[in-house]
């Protein structure tokens, strides 16, 4: 958290953190819709579908901050410098951010810079990734006869540095949602099966999910690395381990291309 030179007044604006949801503009709450309409400003990031980007008022100034493994296009402290300056010019402010702004999104980092910078904000949460992907991939992540807990971890830390306690995670009967792990894949099956994960407990890695475009490829954790390898896996992409995993071929609803909506979509958002 940086240090920031500002005006001697207050802002003019206001800051809301809004959570964008896993991809389907549907899943977008009505309150995160309402405040994206009236925005003057937004600051988005990567994984933000181009539907829900669609909304923004044309108007309005609109700026990509996005984050993806390696491909990095706005360092965190420039963001955070971005939202209190745009708050010194703008009144409505959006920092749109996939899935829920709480959950792997960094959101309360910003917070605390715009304490510090004495700006106004409201947050506004989003579906996480992890119980969206999971709904459309038929995979409930709890369930009396398979699982009695779900565990969110990030397999983007550095490993090296910051070893996972894997023992932690070794529950047979938790569901464990691992974020941005696919470029660790091999490191977090070795870890699991090591700390007593069995090497056959099913897994799933859903690409792209919500969309039209999701994937789903499913295995088991000694199978984890080749899943995570296969040419066809694209971006973002969210791993689930867990016995739950082996209810999707009966509970998955979701076919991607068709539309699934009952609602007429003259109606929508109107």
């Amino acid at each position: 958290m940086g240090l920031f030179t500002l005006p001697r007044r207050p802002s003019l604006g206001k800051v809301w953190l809004v959570g964008a949801g896993p991809g389907d503009v549907e899943l977008l709450t009505l309150k995160a819709y309402r405040i994206l309409k009236q925005a003057d400003v937004v600051l988005y990031d990567a994984l933000v579908s181009e539907a829900i980007l669609a909304l923004i008022p044309a108007g309005a100034e609109k700026i990509a901050v996005g984050k993806r493994a390696g491909k990095h296009s706005a360092a965190q402290d420039e963001i955070n410098q971005l939202l209190v300056t745009k708050a010194y010019t703008r009144s409505n402010v959006v920092r749109l951010k996939g899935g829920d702004p709480f959950i792997f999104g960094r959101g309360g980092e910003e917070l605390e810079t715009l304490v510090e910078a004495g700006i106004a904000f409201e947050v506004v949460p989003g579906i996480t990734a992890a119980s969206g992907t999971a709904a459309y991939a038929g995979i409930p992540l709890t369930h009396r006869d398979h699982a009695q807990g779900v565990t969110f971890i990030t397999g983007h830390c550095k490993l090296d540095s910051r070893p996972m306690d894997w023992q932690a995670y070794a529950n047979s009967h938790n569901t464990l949602v691992i974020y941005m792990g696919i470029l660790n894949a091999a490191t977090i099956s070795q870890g699991l099966m090591q700390a007593g994960r069995g090497a056959k407990t099913p897994v799933a890695i859903i690409s792209k999910a919500t969309t039209a475009d999701q994937r789903t490829f499913v295995g088991t954790l000694d199978e984890l690395d080749r899943l995570a390898s296969l040419p066809e896996l694209k971006m973002p992409a969210l791993m689930v381990i867990g016995e739950v995993v082996g209810l999707s071929s009966q509970l998955n609803w979701f076919k991607p291309g068709e539309s699934h909506s009952a609602l007429d979509e003259n109606l929508m958002f109107n």
